[in-house]
């Protein structure tokens, strides 16, 4: 079986814990260590990453280094966080492998990602990026000509523009690999955006959604099942209200609905269950949104919110 694991960001930094890579190096170990249980079963793997956080760690490095060292475009910026991310994975799943005597090779294919250069998400940035603010850092970010959007009642954070990805350029690549049993770290942070302009490719600047591109994806291997790996056990109704409701099992019919109804916010949940719905939509298989620390469980169909079709 084929699966894409789509690792989101707030599964890579937890809570109010100050990131290091440190820190980070042991949320991934703690964050996969379900991977050899599934290679029992001769699976092929792929995995995805968010970079929300990390991306925008970088672009404050940009910010503070002006005039001392050289600027980075958002899509450069987007190339260093899937360096970065995909090293800190690789490392710790080879570690993670070679304690359970498990001889599979790890590698980091840094993706590349077409979008369209007329998308409308250039005049409407809505994707999430960088620590969070509280209302009164928001509003000096304001100031500063930065679009601010309040992120599921955690806090502030800076939005950027999240195109619609198309085509995962790398993808020949990555099948190949999978033929060869080797587990591929791929499209992470949704990949470099980058579009096409009289046969030439253009690097621009914005940041693609890891859901959606991890969705592209997963259709174009063929994969069997698209986990999503959250910070939330489900996905829930009411989120973070008094009688909020986990959704254990979800038709795509259903899940569209809720979806165009607006009950879930775009920087946050709706991404992952649309990325589902399309996944579910294209391939006839299951999508699953669960947390990390209950992959397995959601795998046996004892956890998580499964989007069936």
């Amino acid at each position: 079986m084929k699966i894409v694991i789509a690792l989101g960001g707030n599964a890579l930094v937890k809570g109010k814990e100050k990131a290091t890579i440190e820190s980070q190096f042991r949320v991934v170990k703690q964050a996969l260590r379900f991977i050899p249980e599934l290679l029992k079963y001769k699976h092929s793997i792929v995995i995805t990453f968010g970079n929300g956080f990390q991306v925008g760690n970088i672009l404050i490095r940009v910010e503070e280094s002006l005039g001392k060292a050289y600027a980075l475009p958002l899509d450069v910026c987007v190339a260093e966080s899937e360096g970065e991310i995909g090293y800190l994975i690789e490392q710790a799943l080879y570690n993670l492998l070679h304690k359970h005597k498990i001889k599979t090779s790890v590698v980091n294919i840094l993706t590349r990602v077409l979008v369209d250069k007329n998308d409308k998400a250039f005049r409407n940035p809505t994707k999430p990026i960088g620590p969070f603010y509280t209302k009164e850092q928001s509003k000096e970010l304001v100031k500063k000509g930065f679009k601010v959007v309040e992120d599921a009642g955690r806090g502030y954070r800076r939005v950027v523009p999240s195109p619609i990805p198309l085509k995962i350029l790398e993808i020949d690549v990555i099948k190949n690999l999978i033929k060869k049993n080797i587990i591929v770290i791929a499209a992470g942070g949704g990949g470099v955006p980058v579009y096409s302009e009289n046969g030439k490719l253009n690097g621009v600047e914005a940041v693609i959604d890891k859901d959606y591109a991890s969705q592209v994806l997963a259709n174009n291997i063929s994969a069997d099942l698209l986990l999503i790996l959250t910070g939330t056990d489900y996905i829930y109704l009411n989120y973070l209200k008094k009688n909020q409701t986990p959704i254990h099992k979800i038709n795509i019919k259903k899940a569209q609905e809720l979806i165009n109804q607006g009950e879930f916010q775009d920087g946050n949940i709706k991404p992952k269950l649309q990325a589902a719905v399309n996944f579910v939509r294209k391939s006839g298989k299951k999508a699953v949104i669960t947390s990390p620390e209950n992959a397995l469980k959601a795998l046996n169909n004892k956890a998580g919110t499964h989007i069936i079709k």
